[in-house]
């Protein structure tokens, strides 16, 4: 059978700054035109207050680190397209990192080092919620203040704690499992209903098997509603194994501006008003649901602003694997629950909606999302999937990042990693791998994969300019994480600023 290949280079993505200049790189069109945020005008912030929360040799490596970031920092060696040297924030951001030291809360006093006394509990799991504590009360503490609050905190976590308390797990008592086996079995029989079941035969607590800190303090940070950045001697301190600092100053400085409330850059308005949402699947274990894995959903205006939306629980069945998927009750609640979201955020429902997943819709998918967007003129479903396809081309490199491989009129692979014309070099250990474009509804697959392109440049976190997942579908592990930590409740806030 003859294959026939058609290959199409996609557009390199173009970001808007806050001067009159569209780049596909961040560094360049912050150092050149400022934050999107610029065209705000007197309603973004001047100054950004920074809290920092530690031990006192932390905090001073953190007012250290954040005071060198205010003035330039140079690329050690040589510099490259890759690696630039950072402006200084005022300079890059046009708004002033400020401290106050009663903004500053230290943990392990001369007299009460309360950092001290939980890093000394012997059990695992107990040392990790003390050390947590003793975090999220500093914290809740700021974030209590009706005046003189800062806008974001930065968690100053020594090696210690990551040597100690970073992550905690255990395994299920042959008790624990005896319970979670009955509760499958009822739930087989379907005799009780999920509440039911936990009211039936419930023996003891329902704890984690396995615990970060990181979603553990960015769930505390949710139920404050204020938005921190961890920071470790890895950040604040030049190593030989470490990013050079200017690298790290640019990485960071992008985290505070848009955790604060700024805006970096944005997508250029060039279609109708559009949502961007990526449902995915997340691993929820405790003593009485081993592995109940439970629907996500991240969405993303044209405008760049996210929010996340937890949907039901999605009971694992025997053979299920990876093959999840949500009821049509489901699928119709979490997409009506968006638009909802959506509409709240920018005072009007999209005209677009565009859903992507790494499994396919199946048909009670479809008809769940289907009933709730009945009002919405355009909805494009589409399908990411890793793909075993390579490409070669003479010379050096892979194909460029934005190649578009069809075989055949029928199935689509794009490549969103590989040589990048704005680097010079293809930045990566790897043969680039590419994602197969899967359409399940009637819009184009171009328009699908360029979508897929242009939200590769949309994470907030960073400056760098190589991602490879879009940004509906890169931050699905540890949103989902935060979101098991927050609890059951639905959390007041849903902005993106709080997970990243």
């Amino acid at each position: 059978m003859n294959l026939k290949l058609s290959i199409k280079q996609l557009p390199t993505p173009s970001l808007q700054f806050g001067g009159a200049i569209s780049v596909s790189d961040p560094k360049v069109g912050l150092a050149q035109a400022g934050p999107f945020d610029l065209q705000f005008g007197r309603a973004r912030k001047e100054h950004i207050g920074v809290g920092i929360i530690g031990p006192q040799e932390m905090i001073d490596l953190a007012e250290a680190w954040i005071k060198r970031c205010r003035k330039p920092i140079p690329v050690i060696d040589e510099s490259s397209l890759l690696r630039r040297g950072f402006p200084g924030f005022e300079q890059t951001f046009h708004s002033a990192l400020v401290t106050d030291k009663s903004w500053t809360v230290r943990i392990d006093g001369e007299i009460r080092d309360e950092l001290g006394s939980a890093l000394a509990e012997e059990d695992a799991f107990r040392r990790f919620e003390r050390v947590l504590s003793v975090y999220a009360n500093a914290l809740d503490g700021l974030a209590a203040r009706d005046a003189n609050r800062p806008d974001i905190v930065i968690m100053a976590i020594p090696n210690e704690v990551l040597k100690k308390s970073h992550a905690v797990e255990r395994k299920a008592t042959s008790e624990e499992k005896k319970t979670a086996s009955a509760l499958k079995k009822a739930q087989a029989r379907q005799q009780l209903d999920l509440f039911d079941m936990y009211q039936e035969v419930e023996q003891t607590d329902e704890d984690f098997l396995k615990r970060d800190l990181r979603h553990a303090l960015k769930a505390r940070a949710l139920k404050a509603k204020l938005p921190i950045q961890l920071g470790t001697r890895d950040l604040f301190e030049d190593t030989a194994r470490g990013q050079d600092a200017a690298t790290r100053a640019w990485n960071f400085s992008v985290g505070i501006h848009y955790k604060s409330g700024g805006v970096p850059w944005r997508l250029p308005q060039l279609g109708p008003e559009t949502c961007f949402v990526g449902v995915s699947f997340h691993h929820f274990r405790t003593t009485k649901r081993h592995i109940v894995q439970s629907s996500l959903a991240q969405a993303f205006s044209s405008e760049g602003e996210g929010f996340a939306i937890r949907g039901d629980g999605v009971p694992t069945e025997p053979g299920q694997g990876r093959n999840v998927h949500l009821s049509e009750e489901q699928a119709h609640n979490l997409a009506q629950n968006i638009v909802s979201e959506y509409r709240t955020r920018t005072g009007g429902a999209p005209v677009r909606v565009v859903i992507h997943k790494t499994t396919y819709f199946d048909e009670a998918e479809l008809a769940g999302i289907q009933n709730a967007l009945g009002d919405i003129p355009i909805v494009d479903l589409v399908t990411l999937v890793p793909s075993a396809l390579r490409l070669l081309r003479f010379g050096t490199y892979p194909p460029k990042v934005g190649t578009l491989c069809t075989v055949s009129n029928s199935r689509s692979f794009l490549f969103t990693s590989g040589y990048m014309p704005e680097l010079g070099t293809y930045p990566g250990p790897h043969v680039p791998q590419p994602f197969e474009i899967r359409m399940q509804s009637n819009g184009s697959k171009v328009e699908a994969a360029q979508d897929v392109l242009n939200l590769t440049r949309m994470n907030w976190n960073t400056a760098d300019i190589r991602g490879k997942w879009p940004v509906t579908l890169s931050f699905a592990r540890r949103v989902g994480g935060i979101l098991n930590e927050f609890g059951n409740a639905e959390p007041a806030e849903t902005s993106f600023r709080y997970f990243v």
